[in-house]
């Protein structure tokens, strides 16, 4: 956003951990760039209509609105705010990373901005992305057995789950057997010790403080255009 010249932006989101969750990481990260968050709505993932909220955002007059809201819900204030004729830039969330919101929104989400694993865009990657190799062939494996377009970000943290554990397993093995607390540990300190393991999300370096494990190569900046992910460099 900084780097698009927004200087205020409002902001909606689900009225639940996920929302509250994004509010309080996104206003830190605002504040520290300079940019003043305007307004700040709720809605229920149920809800059927946002206008009162969309009228408020609209009223503050940002330059950008962060929409932080998951799946297809997501596309409610969106297109809300298309309708009543807001003219700034959309930023969505990586929740909504799958093909049904791209169904839902259509055209309203064109120039949407948001962040993804690199997972969702693996054939745009340069080739010297670490992820574009793991990435490619899970979706090769994934759409072979569900269908063209099937593949979501979602599915992939479970398979980067399990190549995290084909490197940690075998070098548990060594010292434990499975189904005993010596191996539990060791599986653990194996997985603390991963370092520079390539995946579909990113490049994973564990350690004994770090269980999340990625860095900046966790994510890419993709636009949507006319129904698809487009990488953004």
């Amino acid at each position: 956003m900084a780097a698009a010249g927004i200087k205020t932006v409002g902001f909606i989101g689900f009225s639940d951990a996920y929302g509250q969750g994004w509010f309080a990481e996104f206003s830190k990260v605002a504040e520290a760039k300079g940019i003043k968050i305007v307004a700040n709505e709720g809605f229920v993932r149920t809800d059927t209509s946002v206008t009162g909220q969309v009228l408020k955002l609209m009223s503050a007059n940002p330059d950008a609105i962060l929409i932080a809201g998951a799946g297809t819900p997501a596309a409610l204030p969106e297109k809300a705010l298309k309708e009543r004729g807001y003219k700034g830039k959309y930023y969505q969330t990586h929740g909504v990373a799958n093909a049904d919101f791209l169904r839902v929104c259509g055209a309203d989400c064109n120039g949407t901005i948001l962040p993804s694993g690199p997972i969702l865009v693996a054939a745009q990657l340069p080739d010297g992305n670490a992820s574009k190799a793991p990435a490619l062939q899970y979706v090769k494996d994934y759409e072979a057995a569900y269908g063209a377009g099937s593949v979501a970000t979602f599915g992939a943290h479970l398979y980067d789950a399990g190549l995290l554990l084909q490197k940690a397993i075998p070098e548990a093995l060594k010292t434990a057997q499975p189904g005993t607390p010596a191996f539990r540990k060791a599986l653990r300190d194996a997985l603390e010790a991963t370092g520079n393991a390539p995946a579909t999300h990113g490049v994973f370096t564990m350690t004994k403080t770090d269980h999340a494990g990625l860095d900046q190569r966790g994510r890419v900046m993709v636009m949507i255009d006319n129904g698809k992910w487009v990488l953004q460099k």
